[in-house]
């Protein structure tokens, strides 16, 4: 229904006119984010070597040259989705960008992870339903590989934000051994809490049945009680 819905609506908007360069850009982003979301749903769910870019131009409704304008390759999708996947995480993360993780910001990080895990659920079943399957993690690796010369030089890459948003937590971890004493590893602490957070989401995204509202806030809770 999500997809006829808005392919009706990009339909009605390309019949707008005269269009203003604000509007073409908004026809441009609408038809990049139907593009994705299709692509998304044929990785998740006939594996991503299965999938072919005709399959998912078919899905979105728009034709197969139309679709090399906008992605000339699976391997440029895939490497956006994922992108897509850690700005959203990222616009919570460290919000005056200044490079060091303040208690607040830990706790507001948290908060906002799981509200939007809450508010977009179908969206997370179908990501990790990819990078689940080996096909797509080893991709991941040969993307993440090719494009480590361009993280040096640039933040627009997965590996810099992933690089930025390590940094920024493994300094908030060090920085708390100051309280906790000598014996504080800070490494394993951060490790372990990235376990937790990846266990409960994926617990939460995958359950059949609904959380309850009060154990999940509960839950949220007891997580930032633990390593804020």
């Amino acid at each position: 229904m999500y997809h006829k819905i808005q392919k009706t609506i990009i339909c009605i908007t390309d019949y707008m006119t005269p269009r203003t360069s604000i509007q073409l850009e908004k026809i441009r982003e609408a038809k990049r984010s139907l593009i994705m979301q299709s692509a998304l749903e044929h990785f998740a769910k006939n594996g991503y070597y299965a999938t072919t870019i005709s399959h998912i131009a078919k899905h979105a409704g728009i034709s197969k040259g139309l679709m090399y304008n906008y992605f000339p390759s699976k391997e440029a999708l895939l490497k956006e989705i994922i992108y897509n996947y850690i700005q959203e995480i990222y616009q919570y993360f460290d919000i005056n960008r200044d490079g060091y993780l303040t208690e607040e910001e830990f706790e507001y990080f948290i908060h906002q992870i799981y509200r939007t895990l809450k508010e977009k659920k179908s969206f997370f079943q179908l990501l990790f339903q990819m990078m689940m399957q080996s096909e797509v993690r080893l991709k991941l690796i040969e993307l993440q590989k090719s494009i480590e010369t361009l993280a040096a030089r640039s933040d627009d890459s997965i590996t810099a934000l992933e690089k930025q948003i390590y940094k920024t937590l493994s300094d908030y971890f060090k920085r708390k051994k100051e309280k906790a004493g000598q014996e504080y590893d800070s490494d394993l602490e951060l490790n372990i809490f990235i376990y937790t957070i990846k266990g409960f989401a994926l617990t939460y995204v995958f359950n059949e049945t609904e959380f309850d509202e009060e154990y999940f806030e509960k839950s949220v809770n007891k997580i930032i009680e633990l390593y804020k």
